[in-house]
């Protein structure tokens, strides 16, 4: 998940709104008629649950994050997150409950190499035990090589501003590849690049003048080490999973990475949370993008973010790496909607886009329990529900969803005569100027 200034966000919606409306209101191709029923995604589709090392682990290593908190008292205290460290066995299990076959973790830079050029085997010996618990339960792992976490050596020189910062990436990323591309993991280089940056010179202090020098280093890793795996994994899945923001600023906020990138995609991973109107632009107040839990959810955006990619790359196969819903400290949404409502409107959606030929493979639901939402313990994502700061014991506590995401892990998808709980909105900046000419509907 990702922490965005307030200034960017209503920038880029707004942005996209101008520069859609301004246009001519011309569409790629008519979507498909509204189907009387939708089939199940079958027995090919890969249900998973993601996470991220330094947002739940705990018990973290010196790295830019732990002095990115330190240097923000704003932000919450980390403590040990949800402590995965000592309660992954748990959490997995919890996870193979769920019926899911994938689970995304990162291996962190900051664990497994303290120091420059020392390697921490003790570091590694965690994540292969947690590899080992994985595979224990019929788990495919997905393995994310950059989670926005590096050593605080590599802080402490400029992170990704200092000149020696691709080759030491690429020399953590080879040894990480070396030692589990044999587990036969899905791969994601970097997450977010986009909003990498963004956390980077609102964190980091990287200066606007190195941001294209960032930019080009990420896309030079990826398409590097993306060899290097496969050479190492012969037909490995490799990509860079992308938050998709607004159908038109895509081209401008994930464009530039993606472009550079193309060539070295197996899939395309996709981030889907928020949708808005252009009403919502009026409604919301820039405080309102802190509080990730007053933005508005529109289920049908994950079809149209399928839908922007794949036109954009025709036939590759589409992941949703990371999808989910805030709430406030665990309590109900204002508006009613539930994280079970969430879940099934939105598989619902991904079965429609299937249905129309979009060659969908896999979901993610994000994340397994709640966690630090870099500076915050507020925002609640889990399926299961951990109160921080409040209960000592951490306690896993399941949401409505747990229930909604075994039955269609069980049925692969929602009934084929399910309509969802929440009607798709006119004119979604998710996809301007095509769903105001063009909206989705649903047949009753």
């Amino acid at each position: 998940m990702r922490n965005l200034s307030r200034r960017r966000v209503f920038g880029l919606f707004a942005a996209g709104t101008v520069a859609a409306l301004a246009g001519p209101a011309v569409l790629a191709q008519a979507r498909p008629a509204t189907p009387a029923t939708v089939p199940g995604l079958g027995a090919d589709f890969l249900w998973g649950v993601a996470s991220a090392g330094f947002q739940c682990e705990g018990h973290a290593p010196d790295s830019n994050w732990t002095r990115y908190v330190e240097a923000h008292p704003d932000y919450d205290r980390y403590g040990d997150a949800v402590d995965f460290y000592h309660r992954y066995r748990s959490d997995i299990a919890l996870a193979a409950g769920l019926g899911v076959g994938v689970y995304r973790i990162s291996v962190e830079w900051a664990r497994v190499q303290p120091r420059p050029g020392e390697w921490d085997e003790a570091g590694f010996a965690f994540y292969d035990s947690v590899l080992d618990t994985m595979a224990a339960h019929g788990i495919r792992p997905m393995l994310t090589l950059d989670h926005w976490v590096y050593p605080g050596w590599a802080a402490e020189r400029g992170g990704w501003a200092h000149p020696a910062m691709l080759d030491d990436w690429l020399a953590n990323a080879r040894t990480v590849v070396q030692r589990y591309a044999a587990r036969n993991p899905l791969w994601v280089t970097f997450n977010e690049p986009a909003f990498y940056v963004v956390n980077e010179t609102t964190n980091g202090g990287l200066s606007p003048a190195a941001v294209p020098l960032m930019q080009r280093r990420l896309a030079q890793a990826h398409n590097t080490i993306y060899d290097d795996i496969h050479r190492a994994q012969p037909g490995a899945m490799v990509t860079s999973n992308l938050a998709y923001v607004v159908g038109s600023a895509e081209p401008v906020v994930n464009g530039p990475m993606i472009d550079a990138i193309a060539a070295k995609l197996d899939y395309v991973g996709i981030d889907f949370y928020y949708g808005h109107t252009p009403q919502d632009l009026t409604r919301l107040s820039p405080g309102d993008t802190k509080q990730l839990w007053k933005m508005p959810l529109q289920p049908e955006g994950i079809y149209y973010a399928l839908e922007y990619y794949s036109r954009r790359f025709p036939g590759k196969p589409l992941y949703i790496v990371e999808n989910g819903m805030p709430t406030e400290n665990g309590a109900p949404r204002a508006d009613g909607y539930t994280r079970g409502d969430d879940l099934r409107d939105t598989v619902y959606w991904i079965q429609r886009a299937r249905n129309d030929g979009m060659n969908v493979i896999g979901y993610n639901y994000w994340s397994v329990t709640d966690n630090y939402e870099w500076g915050s313990y507020t925002p609640r994502f889990g399926l299961y529900t951990v109160d921080v700061l409040a209960d000592p014991g951490l306690t896993r506590r399941p949401t409505d969803a747990v229930e909604a995401y075994r039955a269609i892990t069980r049925d692969g998808g929602m009934p084929a005569d399910y309509r969802p709980t929440r009607e798709p909105v006119t004119c979604s900046l998710v996809d301007l100027p095509a769903s105001c000419a063009d909206p989705l509907t649903v047949g009753h």
